[in-house]
């Protein structure tokens, strides 16, 4: 299943996406006299008893279907615990960047408030080299600590699209990544989160990101280094996982900053990133 958070006369709510409507599963629970979490993060908190109870009420023939031009759609979470992001987790990527493959994993956190919803703008502010990078995100389901790779993927919650922005010139300039990549809109995310049965393989799904129409990355899952389940293993082996967190796993070949004359986006640009079996995530630069 496909899960969205939005706003719909001015009011949060979540509930499951199918093709151009939304179905608040609060509401449904209401209405069949069920109960089901407010928010979200709760709804994922509750894990697969959750995820059953839902699907179960979708069997209610008499549902509301609200359509997506009543919504606004929102960062698919509003308060993970933290956001993990990978770097040079695509050998491509690191190819073209002249970097060296990493034997671990190269981690590095974004805020919470870095986060946008689909369809958000992107704030360029005072940066000058504004990159982006369309990247597969995980979105964890349950706690857990120094987890086997064979076990891995059953903490996980889902998968979502994330475009990890970053500013260059700050990135770089200061030998670490935390400030040029934690400015407020700097991690876009959505339009949903498909649950992991719907998704069950990572392996070689197509990334692709466009800006102004341009094809900018076509790139593939099947190039990482660390792939979905060793990402989640070797995380948990240095911090706990809980359930809303959110792991962005890297970015394929094709950004600004490895171009002979970097694009860097600017003001007006649209940037819109595809994955397979996912959707669609775009934001416009202002």
């Amino acid at each position: 299943m496909k899960i969205a958070r939005y706003l719909h006369n001015k009011k949060e709510a979540y509930g499951f996406l199918i093709d151009d409507f939304v179905v608040s599963l609060p509401a449904l629970a209401k209405q069949c006299r069920k109960r089901l979490p407010e928010t979200v993060e709760g709804f994922i908190v509750g894990g697969e008893d959750a995820l059953q109870r839902a699907e179960k009420l979708m069997e209610v023939k008499d549902k509301k279907m609200i359509s997506l031009k009543d919504v606004e759609l929102l960062a698919p979470l509003g308060q993970p615990p933290k956001i993990v992001c990978l770097g040079l987790n695509y050998r491509d990527h690191a190819k073209e960047t002249a970097a060296n493959l990493p034997k671990e994993p190269i981690i590095f956190m974004k805020p919470r408030t870095a986060l946008l919803g689909p369809y958000g703008k992107i704030e360029k502010s005072f940066v000058k080299e504004l990159d982006y990078e369309g990247e597969l995100a995980i979105v964890i389901g349950k706690k857990c600590k120094n987890v086997a790779a064979s076990e891995a993927a059953s903490c996980v919650f889902g998968y979502s699209i994330l475009n990890d922005v970053s500013a260059r010139e700050i990135q770089f300039g200061d030998k670490q990544w935390t400030r040029g990549k934690s400015f407020d809109t700097f991690a876009p995310m959505g339009p949903c989160i498909v649950t992991r049965p719907q998704l069950p393989g990572t392996s070689d799904l197509r990334i692709r990101t466009w800006v102004n129409g341009e094809l900018r990355q076509d790139g593939s899952t099947k190039n990482m280094v660390f792939g979905v389940e060793e990402v989640v293993h070797q995380l948990s082996r240095v911090m706990t996982l809980e359930p809303c967190d959110v792991i962005a796993t890297g970015t394929p070949a094709g950004v600004a900053m490895a171009m002979k004359e970097p694009k860097w986006l600017k003001s007006g640009d649209v940037v819109r990133i595809e994955i397979d079996g996912i959707g669609v995530l775009e934001n416009t630069v202002e």
